[in-house]
């Protein structure tokens, strides 16, 4: 292998681990004590890196709390997809992709609520964000082809009601004390209302 190639290949390298470190000490840390008491530099040194190549992964802590919870949300929602796969109920489907992601907004309420506000607000050309929206997308293909299954060509409008009305749920600062079966009960209830000949009583 070509000098060249081999010092590329050990500069992506430790570029992949530097993330990893960053990532891991993130989540530590606003896991701990919550994004909000967390600074940048506390960060950076539990990642054992400077603050300055701290800011080359990520120029804010919320683009940091967007990069530890994105690969979380991006797990609950492929449990949840393989969850759906085994229900038959179109309601009961639905919920099954949506409970796992309730579940992760959950684990720290404040951080989860600021992770939704950071999709709804931060920069789209940021690529943190533009992995936020992305899961966002695949939630909402993922609840169409369930919905698809009994209404065809409304799924992907009925998707998109439902991942509003979760988003709207999960962030409401009235839900703020709620735990992970209030607002899992609260959004099958209003998906309920939404989809044609489902009952909001689960299985």
């Amino acid at each position: 292998m070509p000098s060249a190639s081999r010092a590329q290949g050990r500069r992506e390298r430790n570029k992949q681990q530097k993330l990893e470190r960053i990532t891991a000490a993130a989540s530590e840390l606003f896991a701990e004590y919550g994004v909000d008491e967390v600074t940048t530099q506390q960060i950076a040194e539990r990642a054992d890196i400077g603050t300055g190549t701290l800011f080359l992964y990520a120029k804010s802590k919320g683009e940091l709390l967007l990069l530890v919870q994105n690969s979380h949300y991006s797990e609950s929602l492929d449990r949840g997809i393989r969850d759906a796969e085994d229900t038959v109920d179109t309601l009961d489907a639905v919920m099954a992709i949506v409970r796992p992601i309730v579940e992760c907004n959950r684990r720290q309420i404040e951080n989860g609520r600021t992770y939704l506000r950071e999709m709804v607000f931060g920069d789209p050309e940021e690529p943190r964000h533009r992995d936020a929206l992305m899961i966002t997308a695949r939630t909402e293909a993922a609840i169409a082809a369930v919905i698809g299954r009994d209404t065809g060509t409304e799924a992907a409008t009925l998707a998109r009601i439902v991942s509003a009305v979760m988003f709207v749920s999960m962030a409401a600062s009235v839900n703020t004390a709620s735990g992970v079966e209030a607002i899992v009960g609260d959004i099958r209830s209003q998906i309920a209302a939404v989809l044609p000949g489902t009952d909001s009583a689960p299985a």
